[in-house]
């Protein structure tokens, strides 16, 4: 089964492009507006979630379940996530590029989100959840991990209510654009030498 190679999906993410399958056939896309959560103070947590999370219902983990994530994020009746996309993103995963985030309790798996991080940007891909707030958990979760490694942009692709709650909004392509070349900047001084 062909795969997108890891070198034209980082080149890719790298231009401000990604893909989905429709029906087996791979579509790029490059919004005119494109979702992004601020990783700052403007980074919101839902009253509901943080009460929740007092409780600790989920253990945090990363990177223990990649292919699992990718899998129940692909559950649903329409999906975008067909085998050349499992394939592919395990390939970045594998190289150290596509990372999860996965809440887990006594039962098991209960949701998670995965990605790809390239220089100080995350290109946030998927996320599901079993259990209630279990992929907003793993957001936290994520956002917190991207903090700690001064990132700089959290790209959701495409806007929805569910991420706005979080202070998501929606940047015009030419400013993304900008803030990408930002954030990917020391990648561009290694490939450069």
């Amino acid at each position: 089964m062909a795969c997108i190679s890891p070198h034209l999906l980082l080149g890719a993410y790298a231009e401000g492009v990604f893909p989905m399958s429709d029906q087996g056939e791979i579509q790029w896309f490059s919004p005119l507006f494109r979702g992004v959560i601020p990783i700052d103070e403007s980074f919101h947590v839902p009253k509901g979630l943080r009460k929740s999370m007092k409780k600790k219902p989920f253990e945090l983990r990363m990177n223990t379940a990649f292919l699992e994530v990718m899998k129940g994020c692909a559950e649903r009746s329409e999906t975008w996530i067909d085998e050349i996309i499992l394939k592919s993103y395990l390939d970045l995963h594998e190289l150290g590029y596509a990372h999860s985030f996965e809440c887990w309790d006594e039962e098991g798996l209960q949701g998670g989100l995965y990605g790809v991080s390239m220089g100080k940007a995350f290109f946030g891909e998927s996320m599901f959840s079993r259990k209630s707030e279990a992929s907003k958990t793993a957001l936290v979760g994520l956002v917190s991990w991207m903090r700690e490694s001064d990132f700089e942009l959290l790209d959701t692709q495409w806007m929805t209510d569910h991420l706005r709650q979080f202070g998501g909004y929606e940047m015009p392509r030419n400013e993304y654009l900008k803030a990408l070349k930002h954030a990917l900047r020391e990648v561009e001084m290694i490939r450069g030498h």
